[in-house]
């Protein structure tokens, strides 16, 4: 992270190698900017759609490589012990390609968002373009929109700190054991 013309920037590595994403994502405090993503089933999902509950958003750069996988599926799991909030994954793979990822992967109940537009990934700056992705990141938001965490992987090839995401989600809703 450094300092641009009064703006932060923040840069993420690739294997090492430093990518600047296309923008200066949102601070905690801010509203979630104004975007939009499609569901499976072609739907167009904007920002307004996810306002009125507490929303977990799981950013992945690509739902086809092992570490996208991982995240992808413990938020999976973590969403039935969270029933007053929202889990969704955002990644700029097609509504095709996601398709094909849920049945590879035996997965029916997550929530995933195509961002093959890159609208998402220019709002919050998270668009990365020596990769062609968005960058691996977490967000949370509460239920009028505003972030109340982020979390944006300077590794790309690192798994998130999952703890740290689910302890700022259980600020907002109990968990729920089963």
């Amino acid at each position: 992270m450094y300092i641009l013309k009064g703006l932060i920037c923040v840069d993420v590595t690739r294997l090492g190698s430093t990518m600047t994403l296309s923008g200066t994502p949102p601070e905690v405090g801010d509203q979630l900017p104004k975007f939009k993503v499609f569901d499976q089933n072609n739907v167009k999902v904007k920002t307004a759609n996810l306002i009125g509950k507490v929303t977990l958003i799981s950013v992945v750069p690509d739902l086809e490589t092992p570490v996208c996988t991982l995240q992808t599926r413990k938020f999976t799991q973590q969403a039935d012990h969270y029933p007053a909030a929202k889990f969704c994954t955002i990644s700029n793979n097609s509504i095709a390609e996601q398709t094909g990822w849920c049945a590879a992967q035996g997965v029916e109940n997550v929530d995933l968002l195509s961002d093959e537009e890159l609208s998402f990934g220019y709002e919050m700056g998270l668009y990365v373009p020596n990769l062609g992705n968005l960058a691996r990141s977490i967000w949370i938001i509460d239920d009028a929109g505003k972030i109340v965490y982020r979390q944006i992987v300077t590794e790309q090839s690192d798994e998130p700190n999952y703890l740290e995401a689910i302890e700022a989600l259980e600020k907002l809703v109990p968990r729920v054991d089963l």
